[in-house]
């Protein structure tokens, strides 16, 4: 028998659409890059994208568990000497962009290799703050990620 591959032309891409509202981030994180890389699926191959488009909403609404809200901190230089940069997650989720949160959740999931589609995968993303989006002609389809697993969704934050 021999091994199978994936051909580009042979992959039909899928539209998920994802509430945020209550799910725990890391949990939405890991299920999201699974669906981007494509390894939900049966033809999965490693070196082609057989992911599918993603459409999250309500991403202001996410939970993080535990202390993670005040201690998680985000990095980011400017390119100059001492010009770090430095914030918490509880400040970018109550900023101007809460998207941010998710965006660097799901991308540091994937492979920091050199040569990886994680750009490919990343463009098939799409994060909204509200409830409405703008991909209702692609008819998504809702995926409940609270229902899945009862860890997935918090109430009340046990901080």
């Amino acid at each position: 028998m021999k091994t199978f591959s994936a051909k580009p032309q042979e992959i039909e891409r899928k539209w998920y659409l994802i509430d945020a509202e209550n799910v725990v981030l890391g949990r939405l994180a890991a299920e999201v890059s699974k669906i981007l890389r494509g390894k939900h699926k049966a033809i999965f191959t490693p070196h082609i994208d057989t992911g599918d488009h993603v459409v999250i909403i309500n991403a202001d609404k996410v939970k993080i568990t535990g202390k993670k809200a005040t201690n998680k901190v985000y990095y980011k230089h400017t390119g100059h000497p001492g010009g770090i940069k430095e914030t918490t997650a509880a400040k970018i989720l109550e900023g101007k962009n809460p998207t941010k949160v998710i965006e660097l959740a799901v991308s540091r999931m994937f492979a920091r290799r050199r040569f990886s589609l994680k750009n490919d995968q990343l463009s098939k993303l799409r994060i909204y703050t509200g409830a409405e989006h703008p991909h209702t002609a692609q008819s998504p389809q809702v995926l409940d990620l609270a229902k899945k697993n009862p860890k997935n969704k918090r109430t009340e934050n046990k901080a």
